[in-house]
């Protein structure tokens, strides 16, 4: 088909404008980096107030996600932290909450309250199913680990605690199911049982309120839900309450006071997950663009109520950042472009500098209140009101009437009445529970591997616990739970079997006599395999030999159990000896020295090992599914007299310089292979008899050197460095004599 002149014209100039719309885009998506960037630098260096310019500058350009606030919020948490509660309150807050962890080791490290339904984490800690099923923490309390919250629950710990303490298991399922009703959104019955819970057991107040106020929420009954996170604010559930509560006011339309609540639960608990979400959508919207008027409130805002602590060298990197692709860019527009183009390339530069005069000032002609109406779109009116917009995040930011502040919702005798009813319970010592001694019973606490007391007990993300030995030997075999055949191949890859501490303490405290004689048995188990002459372990593959390095690939399950405990005992070692087809291994072998062990995620392992010591096998046996022996080691026989010393070490001299002019002449492809696998030619030694199993060179010739395996373990076997050396000669002058070798 063939196109008319006008028709190219058009063509061209349409591709010309997607063309530019196109460069526009990029660009505009460069500036929107460079602007978060220098925001991000701002907050990170505490100058919220400028921060705040460039964030809303971002948004004009293009929209700006929650999470990328990320770096705000926590600057405006480190302000508030000191300024409302100041470090000595949190730290305190901080080693009640520990004191209380240790009071009692069936508690939830992160609520407080009986376990109930446990679940242990891959750290090896145990909390409740509630706090991490309802996300209330992303990492542990105890170590700082993070929490996936995707394991189930401990069934162990769980059938134990259902056996000594039946009532408190029952309340803790209670309020399971309460939560379960409201996910269903059953909210009316989810208030009739949280209340039953509450009349019936005061001990399960704090958290059966919390739950019952959800309920409230999807009812739409504030009033009621902030009654029940009132009542516990200064408890050991104080985070979670704050967050109840801020949720509250939030759907109440009261933005500016759920925020501050918002940030007091992050000061209470900075790993709560949920408030921090809140607060970067909050002020995500209170960022985007609405007008001046928000804008100048946020600057007065930081500037009244927040410290600076600014760092110009940052912030003047940030700015030198922004403007040198400014700056570069500019110069070649304005040789190529034409003067209108050139006058809009600077306005738009002249945005970038001024973030408050971002391309958002276009706006401004079409409407004198573009203010308000931004306002209003980011805040309906009931939440916003109509009382001093232009200082809105002042008000939220401000944290000197925290403590003090009071929703009106008129409750507030009662409010009050929760407050000091809170601040008893914290101060009350929690009782400590005891296991009737009636229902203790070791069988209860068996490993279903070995059918003996549980030592170094983990648990799996399945929920099943093992001895830590017991698991490995199975997961050697097969990646799957014994019990429950699930897969455990993320569990095996990440290798990280940490002893479950709940039941490692039930054990010492309740069992010790047990746990005594099952702590005896394990280190006279190690001790034997600790002898590196009697049962040592044999790895049947290849030749090994002093001071020469032997890489294995080790995947069989007997020889990982083996390489384990070799590490476990902290030997490290073990002997290597080739096959023998009437004895299984040979007479004579060499003493291998763990240097590293690489474990790959499906279990297989990558071991670098270095010669040790020669030995002759004495006797031959088998242990769990690989050879063990027991063996002498083998030294060399010391040359005393002068002249005979004299004479081998002109031997010796001789064979090395023959081995250097042999291994010089090799052809490149071959010299390169043993480079690479057996590295250079070692140094001659000053003392040849310096060591037990005489010079290195020998060792790395023997290794190298193309010849029948039993030929070199009969020079292995030697224990006289001369005839060594004349059978290492023969060898060499053998491979010299043959062409093109």
């Amino acid at each position: 088909m063939s196109v008319k002149p006008q028709e190219e014209d058009a063509l061209e100039e349409r591709s010309a404008f997607f063309i530019g719309a196109d460069s526009d885009i990029s660009e505009e998506e460069d500036h929107h980096e460079l602007i978060l960037q220098k925001a991000n630098a701002l907050a990170s260096e505490n100058c919220l107030r400028e921060a705040i310019d460039w964030f809303s500058a971002a948004m004009r350009y293009s929209p700006v996600r929650p999470e990328q606030l990320s770096t705000f919020v926590d600057c405006i948490l480190h302000n508030f932290k000191r300024k409302a509660t100041g470090p000595d309150a949190l730290s305190g807050r901080s080693r009640d909450a520990e004191e209380s962890s240790r009071e009692d080791a069936l508690d939830c490290p992160n609520c407080h309250c009986f376990l109930g339904e446990p679940v242990t984490v891959a750290c090896g800690h145990s909390y409740c199913k509630r706090c991490l099923h309802r996300r209330l923490l992303s990492k542990c309390k105890l170590c700082s680990e993070h929490v996936r919250g995707e394991e189930k629950v401990n069934v162990i710990l769980c059938g134990l605690l259902s056996k000594w303490f039946p009532e408190e298991v029952k309340k803790s399922k209670k309020i399971t199911e309460v939560d379960a009703l409201c996910r269903r959104k059953r909210f009316r019955e989810a208030v009739e049982l949280a209340t039953g819970v509450i009349q019936s057991d005061p001990d399960t107040t704090a958290v059966a309120r919390l739950s019952r106020a959800e309920a409230y929420v999807g009812l739409k009954q504030y009033r009621q839900a902030l009654e029940d996170t009132e009542f516990c604010p200064q408890s050991s559930c104080s985070a979670e309450a704050l967050f109840r509560k801020a949720v509250v006011l939030h759907e109440m339309g009261q933005v500016d006071e759920s925020l501050q609540v918002f940030l007091h639960c992050l000061a209470v608990d900075e790993d709560f997950p949920c408030a921090k979400r809140q607060v970067e959508k909050i002020l995500c919207d209170l960022l985007s663009p609405g007008g001046e008027n928000v804008k100048v409130g946020l600057r007065e805002t930081t500037q009244n109520a927040l410290p600076h602590l600014r760092s110009k060298t940052l912030v003047a990197d940030a700015q030198a950042q922004l403007q040198r692709p400014v700056q570069r860019q500019q110069q070649q527009q304005v040789r190529a472009a034409s003067a209108h183009h050139l006058e809009n390339q600077e306005k738009r530069w002249e945005s970038l500098e001024r973030p408050g005069l971002s391309r958002a000032h276009s706006l401004r002609s079409h409407s004198s209140n573009s203010g308000e109406e931004g306002l209003k779109r980011v805040w309906s009116a009931p939440q916003l009101g109509d009382q001093d917009k232009g200082s809105l995040l002042k008000r939220k930011l401000s944290v000197s009437d925290v403590e003090s502040r009071v929703v009106d919702s008129g409750s507030s005798k009662h409010k009050k009445q929760g407050v000091a009813k809170g601040s008893k319970q914290r101060t009350t010592k929690p009782k400590t529970r005891t296991v009737p001694e009636d229902l203790l019973d070791p069988s209860d606490l068996e490993c279903s591997l070995c059918m003996r007391l549980f030592y170094e007990p983990v648990t799996t993300p399945c929920g099943h616990t093992f001895c830590k030995n017991c698991l490995e030997r199975c997961l050697d075999h097969m990646p799957q739970c014994p019990l429950c055949k699930e897969s455990l191949k993320e569990y095996l890859a990440c290798r990280k079997f940490k002893v479950t501490i709940v039941l490692d303490m039930l054990i010492k405290q309740y069992l010790c006599q047990e746990y005594g004689d099952r702590a005896k048995t394990h280190q006279e188990e190690t001790r034997e395999l600790s002898d590196l002459t009697k049962n040592v372990p044999i790895f049947v593959c290849t030749m090994a030999y002093p001071t020469v390095p032997c890489p294995l690939h080790v995947f069989e399950p007997r020889y990982r159990l083996m390489i384990r405990r070799c590490m476990d005992t902290g030997t490290q070692q073990f002997g290597m000896c080739i096959s023998d087809p009437q004895k299984g291994f040979a007479d004579y072998g060499c003493m291998l020295i763990i240097r590293s062990v690489h474990f790959l995620p499906d279990g297989r392992s990558v071991v670098d090992t270095i010669g040790g010591k020669r030995f002759r096998v004495l006797s031959r046996g088998m242990k769990d599914g690989y050879s063990t022996a027991d063996i002498e080691h083998l030294e060399d026989s010391r040359v005393e007299d002068g002249e005979e010393l004299a004479r081998l070490q002109e031997l010796h001299d001789a064979v090395y310089e023959q081995a250097r002019d042999w291994f010089q002449n090799l052809k490149i492809r071959f010299h390169n292979q043993i480079l690479q696998h057996f590295g250079p030619m070692p140094e001659r030694e000053a003392d040849i008899q310096a060591t037990p199993n005489g010079p290195a060179c020998c060792w790395w010739l023997l290794a190298v050197l193309p010849i029948d395996p039993r030929y070199q373990l009969s020079v292995l076997s030697m224990t006289s460095l001369r005839e060594r050396l004349v059978k290492i000669q023969h060898i060499l002058t053998y491979l010299q004599s043959i062409p093109n070798n």
